[in-house]
């Protein structure tokens, strides 16, 4: 109780001071801009939550956890930090770092149009998830649960190994029991991806060996 009592009596203190420190002169020297100030005959008056106001408030965030959104997400802020025009120093490109190639294998060239177009990046990823689980679909069923350098192999480890790197370089990481392994110019390994994405439901993507994003 006393510690909510201090916040508040806080946040009215920092409110006082950062208020105080706007002088008229402030506005003159900088040029004011319209619709941020206040007229001289206009008055801001704002309260501030009781102690049992706050109590009675839920926050109620969304959880992905381990779903499909969730997957896609964590590849996202892995990648490019959710970014959708992110452009990195190798060329590629967008919110899940599409390279040239990966994008002509899902039909888009227009590579301006594809940085700007959250809805045809999103499209795009989920066709080139569509093509890796096609090209992996032997070794998703033959590796699935098998342990490979301290790592349970997964479907989306697998596809999110293969977003990296490639679905060969996947292939050939399986069939040498790991020994034969892919990094990518930052030095990102695929055993690194199979574990931080493994586990996640990818059951709802379609495996299709030529799937191409409706370009609007």
């Amino acid at each position: 109780m006393i510690k909510k009592w201090s916040y508040f009596l806080g946040l009215s203190l920092f409110i006082a001071v950062v208020s105080s420190g706007f002088k008229t002169n402030d506005a003159k020297q900088f040029g004011r801009i319209e619709g941020f100030h206040l007229a001289e005959d206009e008055i801001t008056n704002y309260t501030v939550p009781t102690v049992d106001e706050t109590a009675k408030i839920n926050y109620n965030f969304p959880f992905t956890g381990k779903s499909y959104i969730g997957f896609k997400q964590a590849i996202a802020i892995k990648e490019s930090q959710g970014l959708y025009k992110l452009v990195n120093p190798f060329g590629y490109m967008g919110k899940y770092q599409f390279g040239k190639s990966a994008l002509r294998a899902v039909g888009i060239r227009d590579t301006k149009k594809f940085l700007n177009s959250p809805q045809l990046q999103e499209r795009a990823f989920k066709a080139l998830l569509s093509k890796n689980k096609w090209e992996l679909r032997k070794e998703i069923k033959g590796y699935e649960g098998k342990v490979i350098n301290g790592v349970k192999i997964t479907e989306s480890g697998l596809l999110a190994a293969a977003h990296l790197g490639g679905a060969g370089s996947v292939k050939k990481y399986l069939r040498s029991n790991g020994t034969q392994g892919f990094k990518d110019g930052f030095g990102t390994s695929l055993r690194s991806y199979m574990k931080k994405f493994g586990g996640y439901d990818t059951s709802n993507i379609i495996a299709n060996p030529n799937p191409k994003v409706k370009l609007d």
